[in-house]
């Protein structure tokens, strides 16, 4: 698939998706064109790097951690200490972010449960999203 689909695809914009082929997350393979080319499996890895990207995980970590998924697939997985050290620092920091991330959707439900718009969480959760954005 070419970069636009993989792009609609994901909702990542395509110099996204350039960024992260540029930073060693993603490899595209080029058709006799020049055009970038996607594979299936890319959507999904697309996906993921963005969601971590999201998280608030540096690119650099994002890096290190699907060479190390990679590695745990196919055989026990090696760590230099150095990478150990760095995964040990980031790991506070996104167990700072759920914590945080935590409170604030424990805040929002109740306040949500407590008003008017109640239905509101209901009908996302049967529905399986958040509540629209345009219905504050």
């Amino acid at each position: 698939m070419k970069i636009g689909e993989l792009a609609r695809r994901t909702g990542v914009a395509p110099r996204l998706v350039r960024y992260y082929e540029q930073q060693g997350l993603l490899e595209a393979d080029r058709a006799a064109n020049g055009y970038r080319t996607y594979a299936e499996d890319d959507v999904e890895r697309v996906s993921r790097v963005a969601g971590m990207v999201r998280a608030g995980i540096p690119t650099r970590l994002i890096k290190v951690l699907l060479d190390m998924e990679e590695a745990r697939a196919s055989e026990a997985p090696t760590c230099p200490r150095t990478v150990a050290e760095m995964l040990a620092v980031e790991l506070v920091g996104i167990e700072d972010r759920i914590a945080c991330l935590t409170r604030s959707r424990d805040t929002i439900r109740d306040v949500l449960a407590r008003t008017e718009h109640a239905a509101l969480l209901s009908e996302a959760a049967a529905a399986g999203t958040t509540p629209a954005a345009g219905a504050r």
